[in-house]
């Protein structure tokens, strides 16, 4: 005689008391998926803006260091006073600064310069570029300068575009984050 095995599933429509003992796994999935996902899309966001953050740090760590550079190879013009000497060394930096830039914005409210230089003994500003010259102890002062320190400070302003990264992240005023490179060289 042959065992007939018989089936525990209905044949019929599951009702209620069927449907009870049957784990609902059709929406544990888009449940689990919807759970994870938007921990991975923050931290996705999360690498986009800081991505834009330390290219525009590194891109303006390059330019002030460019810019530093021309500083010191900048040859004296004995025709021309030292106060004429400063003017002009300080328009060449930022002129080679505003330069090696690349991409980022050279203007207000991203990085604001203009044409007039405001000094403070040996501190000279331009907006959000600053020259500073130092004389150090063992050095003579000269007008040429020649053996003085020279300090190229530029502040720029990260516009923030992920406003769930913004909030947890400083700001200015306008909203930006301020990224600032200071680079110092001899002056030959």
């Amino acid at each position: 005689m042959r065992a007939v095995r018989r089936s525990h599933r209905p044949t019929g429509p599951l009702t209620a008391s069927a449907r009870i003992g049957r784990p609902a796994q059709r929406g544990q999935s888009l449940v689990e998926f919807s759970l994870v996902m938007m921990p991975l899309f923050i931290i996705l966001l999360a690498i986009v803006q800081f991505g834009f953050i330390f290219n525009s740090f590194v891109t303006i760590t390059n330019a002030s260091r460019e810019g530093a550079r021309i500083g010191t190879v900048y040859v004296y013009d004995a025709s021309l006073s030292k106060a004429q000497n400063d003017l002009a060394r300080n328009n060449s930096i930022k002129d080679s600064l505003l330069a090696s830039m690349n991409m980022l914005r050279k203007t207000a409210p991203n990085f604001a310069t203009s044409g007039t230089w405001t000094q403070s003994g040996l501190t000279f500003t331009n907006g959000d570029l600053v020259v500073i010259y130092a004389n150090p102890a063992a050095v003579l002062e000269t007008d040429a300068r020649v053996g003085q320190q020279v300090t190229v400070r530029a502040q720029y302003h990260q516009d923030l575009i992920i406003p769930l990264i913004a909030q947890m992240l400083p700001k200015d005023a306008n909203g930006r984050l301020g990224l600032t490179s200071e680079i110092t060289m001899v002056l030959n």
